[in-house]
């Protein structure tokens, strides 16, 4: 028999309340990161959950966090410690999922934020995982190849006990990508004496990995972003697009708005901002940035202060870097009647409410990014049936979903007079909580 508790019962002595949320001991009240924005999002979704708002508060707890400890031999013989964390935010539909990611700057409140959004964007695009994220502190710009396999290797071994193919299945991030996922994969099938494909996705294709995976979230953007300016009468013939990142995502999306007929006129990355009225060939971007290890300098372009970018005169705007980057502080200067959210998080809610306000459609992260998630299902899949797909096939259904989840979503938006965040969110947290609802407790 499931029982209740009274929905007015006092929150646990190790918790905090911080207006309407309950904070872990573990975070800062007064500094909680980008869980924050998560925590937001939820507040504002509630209303339009009727009964199953009884259950949110699933949605704001992490189910199951660990911390690990990193130590690894160095080149120079010293022994160096690292910070690595995997958190599974929700499993109700199914195991986890998502990715890792190598940072200096990642701490718990991201990596928690992060899990979180993989619950909301698997849901929205009803694929049958839950959310989970991990990653390390470290700048892996500063350590050898061989330094960061002996960190990818023990960093898979600490996290062994709560991953596995129907448990929690990893996948690239910031700063890793196939070669990393290659290293998790044998670690893993070193560590339960077989070979085990399906525990990681974005694999090379050799060792079990989808065709398609890498343009995979590019892609999504793309598709997302498309649909989205036919519903808005953009045309995508001379379109004028900003893109914030070259990494995977941005680069890929850059290419594919372009060879779409869309004109690239300002890139920003890591190493500086280039802007072009006439439009700049994301190929030739690309092989600049490989050749000299810098975006700026490219014959044709003119640099802009990382400032500047955002005041730059496009029709779509795609931030494809990291959280947090579209804020009060810039929301406002933003000439783009359409944003596309390639990151994970980029625009705090304040500022979502400002362009809101001026008319500014965005499309939102967790619907607009989740290309990448998608055909890692089709890995998972693959590598379970041991049959693979064309990389047509792949494209074709990747397509379809993408484009079939946005314009339901869309509906959604439209029935409600919502935001489409608050639309995806609508749904996707329906789904989630439907399922908690359905499963009930145990014990």
């Amino acid at each position: 028999m499931t029982t209740t508790q009274d929905p007015q019962a006092q929150p646990p002595q190790n918790t905090q309340r911080l207006g309407q949320h309950t904070i872990p001991s573990y975070l800062d009240p007064n500094n909680i990161g980008p869980y924050e924005i998560f925590l937001e999002q939820v507040e504002r979704v509630t209303p339009y959950l009727g009964k199953l708002a009884y259950w949110v508060e699933t949605l704001k707890r992490p189910k199951r966090i660990l911390v690990v400890d990193i130590p690894i031999h160095l080149d120079d013989g010293t022994v160096a410690h690292f910070e690595g964390y995997r958190v599974q935010h929700n499993t109700s539909r199914g195991p986890a999922k998502g990715g890792i990611r190598y940072h200096q700057d990642v701490t718990l409140s991201e990596v928690m934020a992060l899990s979180a959004w993989m619950t909301v964007k698997n849901a929205a695009v009803n694929l049958p995982y839950g959310g989970g994220k991990g990653g390390i502190r470290i700048d892996p710009r500063k350590y050898s190849t061989g330094e960061l396999e002996r960190l990818t290797r023990r960093y898979t071994t600490e996290i062994g006990l709560i991953i596995g193919p129907d448990k929690d299945i990893p996948a690239p991030d910031v700063n890793t990508g196939p070669r990393e996922m290659a290293w998790m994969m044998d670690t893993y099938s070193m560590n339960v004496g077989r070979t085990s494909t399906g525990v990681v996705t974005g694999k090379p294709v050799t060792l079990g990995g989808s065709l398609g995976r890498a343009d995979a979230t590019g892609r999504g953007v793309f598709v997302t972003g498309a649909e989205a300016m036919k519903k808005l009468g953009m045309p995508m013939e001379g379109a004028k697009v900003a893109v914030q990142g070259f990494g995977n995502v941005g680069e890929a999306a850059a290419r594919i708005f372009h060879g779409h007929g869309a004109k690239i006129v300002a890139i920003q990355d890591v190493t500086g901002t280039i802007y072009s009225e006439a439009g700049i060939d994301p190929a030739a971007a690309l092989a600049h940035l490989r050749q000299t290890g810098k975006i700026t300098d490219l014959p044709g372009t003119e640099e802009l202060t990382r400032d500047e970018f955002w005041g730059v005169d496009c029709d779509v705007l795609v931030p494809a870097a990291l959280e947090k980057q579209i804020t009060l502080a810039n929301a406002d200067r933003i000439k783009a009647k359409l944003i596309v959210e390639g990151a994970n998080g980029p625009t705090i809610p304040a500022a979502d409410d400002l362009l809101a306000e001026r008319g500014v459609t965005v499309v939102p992260d967790v619907l607009a990014n989740a290309g990448g998630v998608t055909v890692s299902y089709f890995e998972w899949v693959q590598d379970f049936s041991s049959f693979f797909w064309t990389e047509e096939e792949i494209n074709g259904r990747l397509d379809r979903i993408m484009a079939e989840a946005f314009l339901s979503l869309w509906d959604v938006k439209e029935r409600h007079g919502v935001t489409l965040r608050t639309a995806v969110y609508i749904v996707a947290c329906t789904r989630v909580l439907e399922a908690r609802a359905l499963r009930g407790l145990y014990p």
